[in-house]
């Protein structure tokens, strides 16, 4: 059966291993634990492009084999080298560990190899390497059962080889007869699909690279329909709970907020303001995805919506991941509403209501006040941070949650915020990151969503350049330059870091702590609070420069609101901050931001840092200062962000970048096992294939009463974390 231990048929030292390292328990675990890629028999690795410092599996020719002595003959050490005809690598063995591989490896011969890639006098090694042999043509040794046609090579660890692997798994494939085959027989005969058993055989122990993809093909759709059918079972039972519908009042607030704007509406938030109206008014929850382009209005979006809602007599919150966003959005807002932040009574004659702020740093009057407000109904809209779930909040009647940049907040938060409602609320999810649409399906298939790709007339370019600090020291007094141009033209500018300072520590949330470069340098990140003193005595001298980051006191002078408020007012010239002002900063007089060691940051992290200048009518400037050379991964990440404003395009070379896994795993809390085959960005036709098989199955039985092996395999994708991120959304 699938679900024996491991340790039954391997025995307890190797269940070991596979469980620490490879998280295989089971069976069934390391019946899914694919070969990463296959090599044909005579087919030999580039060795050119070896990794320096990973563990490698190589398939390779002994070209040469030497043994040399030193320590005046008492030591003994074994150089051999092998090559695929293109590169070469060398191997060696010290000691008594020289006899075996000097009799096995003889020029000619050809081996799988696996260890650690090292340099020594400026050449890549294998020092010590495991190996397996596979047997020379003229059929003298005979090629191991495991070695077959297409050699298998799967995602190993120390102690662990690839080959030992493969041994393992020919002990539990006959049990791969019993695998229970979770997509329904229409569907799999509808799409020329091979069975289950068949393709777990043929992606272990493929005979024609036709197997391999047969094989792939069909368990791309196992990974793209189970969880298709979670999402649409979600959908679904959301389409099943009550909901207060909130149509908004004819000439109520919302029409009293739209008759004061200064602007007019761009069409994609006429758009996607009517989809989301259309949901408010339904008897189920609304639960919408709004992505969008950094500037698209998004906020202005979510605040008619949050209107709606109040001229419905409900009230409406906005869940920020910062106090500095939670304090920027209630200052925006009152802004843009005005005299209609300063209302009465919920649902009374009166147009305005009342906008309550909630952070756990409010003083204890301030924070009775905004309880009283939100019980009594006094406050139609509050803004807060995870404040807002405590349990001494409560609502007069809670119709709607915006969730602010969704990725930063757990399940429990979330569900905790929807909790505080009399029936379940309209959900609004916002997210600033630009998401390609296969992601979409597969990390938010359970919300529906709208784009907003359009930015507002009057938003200015922002040009953007890679500024290589090391390479080209003066490009960095330039851009010091630049910055200090821009002030004296009237204008404002930014520079972030990945550290604040006081503790080594203390990375920014969300850069990485050290690249591999720098981890050879050991040097550590740049801090806001040394550059921004470097620039009061240096290149900024006399410009009025200071700093905001997260630890320091939100109120009072010197806090972070009142940092904020002064450089919105205009009156500090140069912020130096870490990621604090990543996402709704919006200061239209700051037109430069000059990204400290930019390399640190992912790409969409930078896209959104770019985004807070170029949000008046002057043109904005980023600038990204790094130290790493031109030819470093890291440095064309940096020359991909400058090249294109297109959040979206950047989100996909994100994502190439990127383990996918990661990223779904980040996006979807409880995930047990990432994505083994399916791309999804590669894979776009069949996961909307699956989704579109996925509704239809779930429409007809919603509780999967007639497929119980894909109820078995849904139970088998969800773990309980997992499980409770579907029941709640």
């Amino acid at each position: 059966m699938l679900d024996e231990p491991l340790k039954k048929l391997l025995g307890a030292a190797t269940a070991k291993v596979m469980d620490e390292h490879l998280g295989l328990r089971t069976v069934g675990d390391l019946l899914h634990h694919y070969p990463r890629r296959y090599e044909e028999r005579g087919q030999l690795t580039a060795l050119s492009e070896l990794p320096l410092d990973e563990d490698v599996t190589v398939v390779a020719q002994v070209a040469d084999a030497r043994v040399h002595t030193f320590n005046g003959g008492r030591g003994q050490r074994l150089e051999i080298t092998i090559t695929d005809g293109s590169g070469r690598l060398q191997l060696v063995f010290f000691g008594r560990g020289i006899h075996k591989p000097h009799k096995e490896l003889l020029p000619g011969s050809r081996a799988m190899f696996a260890g650690k890639v090292s340099v020594f006098n400026r050449r890549l090694q294998l020092a010590h390497p495991t190996y397996a042999k596979l047997g020379a043509d003229n059929g003298e040794d005979e090629v191991d059962s495991w070695a077959g046609a297409l050699i298998p090579i799967y995602p190993a660890c120390k102690g662990l080889e690839s080959w030992k692997i493969a041994k393992a798994v020919d002990a539990v494939l006959p049990s791969a007869q019993d695998a229970a085959d979770p997509l329904p027989p229409a569907l799999r005969e509808g799409r020329g699909l091979t069975g289950l058993p068949d393709a777990l055989r043929k992606i272990h122990r493929p005979a024609t690279k036709a197997d391999v993809a047969a094989a792939r093909e069909r368990l791309k759709w196992d990974e793209a329909f189970v969880l298709q059918v979670a999402l649409a079972r979600r959908r679904h039972a959301d389409t099943q709970l009550p909901a207060v519908p909130r149509r908004p009042a004819a000439d109520g607030l919302l029409t009293a907020f739209d008759a004061k704007l200064p602007f007019t509406l761009t069409e994609g938030q006429q758009k996607v303001s009517a989809e989301i109206f259309h949901d408010l008014s339904t008897e189920h929850p609304m639960h919408r995805l709004l992505q969008g382009e950094v500037g698209s209005g998004k906020t202005l979006v979510a605040l008619r919506a949050m209107l709606a809602v109040v001229d419905a007599g409900g009230q409406a919150a906005m869940l920020a991941p910062t106090e500095v966003l939670a304090q920027q959005h209630h200052r925006s807002v009152v802004e843009m509403m005005g005299e209609l932040a300063e209302g009465g009574m919920l649902g009374g004659s009166e147009h305005a209501t009342k906008v309550v702020l909630l952070t756990g740093s409010m003083g204890a009057a301030a924070r009775r006040q905004a309880l009283l407000d939100l019980v009594t109904g006094e406050a139609g809209i509050v803004i807060g941070t995870h404040a807002l779930i405590e349990d001494k909040v409560q609502f007069h009647d809670l119709g709607l949650v915006v969730v602010d940049e969704q990725h930063r907040f757990g399940v429990e938060q979330r569900d905790a915020l929807r909790g505080r409602a009399k029936q379940p609320p309209h959900l609004l999810v916002m997210t600033a990151t630009p998401i390609p649409r296969t992601v979409a399906m597969t990390v938010f298939g359970d919300l529906e969503t709208s784009v907003l790709d359009q930015l507002p007339a009057g938003r200015s370019p922002i040009a953007s350049h890679v500024v290589p600090a090391a390479d080209k020291p003066h490009f960095l007094a330039r851009a010091w330059e630049r910055v200090r141009e821009e002030v004296e033209n009237g204008h404002q500018a930014y520079v972030v870091c990945p550290r604040i300072g006081d503790d080594e520590d203390d990375t920014a949330k969300g850069a990485q702590k050290k690249s591999p470069e720098d981890e050879a340098e050991k040097r550590p990140p740049l801090a806001v609070v040394e550059i921004a003193e470097q620039l009061r005595t240096g290149p900024l001298a006399g410009l009025k420069v200071e700093i905001l980051h997260g630890r320091m006191a939100p109120d009072g002078p010197g806090g972070k609101d009142d940092v904020m408020r002064r450089f919105a007012a205009g009156d500090i010239d140069v912020l130096v901050a870490t990621t604090v002002i990543e996402v709704g900063v919006n200061v239209p007089n700051a037109t430069a931001i000059v990204i400290m060691d930019a390399d640190r940051f992912g790409v969409s992290q930078l896209h959104q840092l770019r985004g807070r200048v170029g949000r008046g009518s002057a043109p904005g400037l980023c600038l990204l200062v790094t130290e790493m050379s031109e030819a470093s991964p890291a440095r064309q990440r940096l020359t991909a962000v400058a090249s294109t404003l297109d959040g979206f395009e950047l989100s996909r070379i994100d994502l190439e970048q990127r383990r996918e896994g990661d990223v779904l795993g980040q996006a979807q809390s409880g995930v047990r096992s990432s994505l083994r085959v399916l791309s999804v960005l590669e894979d776009e036709e069949v996961i909307a294939a699956a989704r579109e098989e996925a509704a239809a199955v779930v429409a007809s039985d919603p509780d999967l009463t007639r497929l119980p092996e894909l109820r078995t395999a849904l139970d088998a994708l969800l773990d309980k974390e997992r499980e409770e991120y579907l029941e709640k959304g």
